[in-house]
């Protein structure tokens, strides 16, 4: 069972042109477009006629055209016209879904439009800077459950060993990092430090450091599908953990948005804000190679996990690490068990 009641992130907004892009989110075939008037729409991806998805259409005006028999529908699913035929039955529509355009974001409620509140929509305004954080984007496919997705940002111990030639640095560092959990309304926020360690090669190839640093991870999970990610690393001494400074050195903002697909699938949104070096377009570039190759190798453990929980899955056992991640499955379930009560299931 998925959580509908909640915003996902369906699509960037750049992907969403004056083509029809089809996508299966929480099991269901929908379709985005982008209508004449510049405004975006998500209606199921299915003609009421005969089934036929209209994301094989096209897009007219305001409306979406199947391309089989010409029937075009309005972004509410209303039909809007039948060709050579003069009435339009008004029980003729299909399912329609409220969706937002917000931080470079296109959002889809997936539970009744008229219960859709946009001030539930996580924030990220740093999409809009693009002067103080550059930034590339990413839609990523994934062989899994999207919590396993949500697991895997919420334990970085694994950090050390799924990327030592990236991000990773020194195993040991990880687990003895530094490590504060909070629960939050809407799910949890972490801090780790890996204090007078070595920087990764990553961030030494983005900055220049004179030796050892004082490193953060700062995340914050947002329930159902979003952890917002500010990371980096200062000189030691530079007192980045005495006194809060995060000004210079390496320092970096990532936005994960994942997004079930089905039980067993999911989209993984993701981008790579950095703030060192703004004005080097090939830092961005540089960036986003390296997050890409650091997310494919998450990609290989977690289609391989997920095969294996499918043949069995259990026993496991949690560790001091999993403190976020046990939050995040409760906040989780808690949700469900609250669609569970609306739905009477």
């Amino acid at each position: 069972m998925f959580i509908r009641n909640a915003w996902y992130v369906a699509a960037w907004v750049s992907e969403i042109q004056h083509v029809p892009l089809a996508r299966t989110l929480l099991g269901e075939p929908i379709v985005l477009f982008r209508r004449a008037s510049g405004a975006v729409a998500a209606v199921e991806d299915r003609c009421c006629h005969r089934g036929l998805p209209l994301s094989l259409g096209e897009v007219r005006g305001e409306t979406i055209v199947c391309g089989y028999h010409g029937i075009s529908y309005e972004g509410d699913g209303k039909c809007a016209a039948i060709p050579g035929q003069s009435h339009v039955p008004p029980r003729m529509r299909i399912r329609s879904y409220a969706v937002v355009e917000r931080d470079e974001l296109v959002w889809i409620w997936m539970g009744a439009v008229a219960d859709a509140d946009s001030v539930l929509i996580p924030p990220y305004p740093y999409h809009n800077d693009h002067t103080q954080w550059p930034h590339l984007t990413h839609t990523q496919h994934l062989r899994c459950s999207y919590r396993l997705v949500i697991d895997n940002l919420l334990d970085l111990t694994h950090l050390a060993f799924v990327h030592k030639r990236t991000i990773g640095g020194d195993s040991d560092a990880h687990s003895k990092a530094q490590f504060s959990v909070t629960a939050t309304e809407r799910g949890v926020k972490f801090v780790r430090w890996l204090l007078n360690s070595v920087p990764p090669p990553t961030y030494a190839n983005a900055v220049n450091f004179k030796g050892r640093v004082d490193r953060w991870m700062d995340f914050e999970f947002v329930a159902p599908g979003v952890v917002y990610q500010f990371t980096g690393a200062l000189d030691v001494g530079q007192g980045a953990y005495e006194h809060g400074n995060r000004q210079g050195g390496f320092a970096l903002r990532i936005f994960h948005g994942v997004t079930p697909e089905t039980a067993d699938s999911c989209f993984y949104f993701w981008s790579g804000s950095h703030g060192y070096r703004q004005n080097e377009p090939h830092v961005t570039q540089a960036l986003f190679v390296a997050l890409s190759s650091t997310f494919a190798e998450d990609a290989v453990i977690l289609e391989a996990q997920h095969a294996s929980l499918r043949r069995r899955a259990e026993p496991l056992f949690s560790t001091t690490h999993d403190r976020a991640r046990v939050i995040a499955e409760r906040a989780l379930d808690k949700l469900l068990a609250r669609e569970r009560e609306l739905s009477g299931t």
